[in-house]
């Protein structure tokens, strides 16, 4: 704790500082709180989309023998040509947004692959489409994470530390210029005693 000067200005200062301390902290609390119901949303609309690309997983399973027939269903039949994604603000911390993606499919000859290929095809990007939401939903959760840590940190200052230590600081002051007064009145009534002993 850093040594205080025991005067009236300094007392003033430790006022307007613990008034201030007063104002942000709700503000900090209320931060704090929209930080937590954002990312627990943002927990919910992940474990959703791991769900549907479980059930996308499912419905590919009586395909998989088929998808490696004659190597007609290679990794690169389709590719991720852009990703499109926007900036949010969530209590000042700046999110990313999953806006789509655009794909390509590599040419295939129609008359020669199987008719299942381009439902195979539709569900790849489907599932392409799923990993990079859930992805950035997980860049949004570390940056509200890493925000709620840094607020929640503030709001410990505020309440445990700068709070009761500048209340401390205000009582001490108020105590030390109480006493000086008193040290005041009692030396003026000894100093009148004085002069009305000198004038008898």
């Amino acid at each position: 704790m850093a040594k205080i000067k025991l005067t009236k200005n300094e007392l003033k200062k430790q006022k307007d500082a613990l008034k201030m301390f007063r104002r942000y902290l709700p503000t900090l609390m209320l931060k704090k709180q929209q930080l937590q119901a954002e990312i627990r949303t943002t927990e919910l609309r992940i474990k959703e989309l791991l769900e549907e690309k479980e059930r996308v997983d499912d419905s590919f399973k009586p395909w998989i023998g088929v998808f490696a027939e004659k190597r007609v269903f290679t990794p690169e039949l389709v590719r991720i040509t852009s990703i499109k994604t926007a900036q949010g603000n969530i209590a000042g911390v700046v999110i990313p947004l999953f806006r789509g993606a655009e794909f390509e499919t590599a040419p295939y000859d129609l008359a020669r692959t199987p008719l299942w290929l381009d439902m195979a095809v539709e569900k790849m990007q489907q599932v392409f489409l799923l990993d990079l939401e859930a992805q950035t939903l997980e860049e949004q959760r570390r940056r509200l994470d890493k925000e709620l840590r840094i607020t929640t940190q503030r709001v410990n200052l505020f309440e445990k530390i700068k709070i009761p230590e500048t209340k401390g600081n205000i009582k001490k002051i108020q105590v030390y210029l109480g006493d000086q007064q008193t040290s005041a009145v009692v030396r003026g009534k000894i100093a009148k005693r004085g002069m009305e002993r000198a004038a008898q």
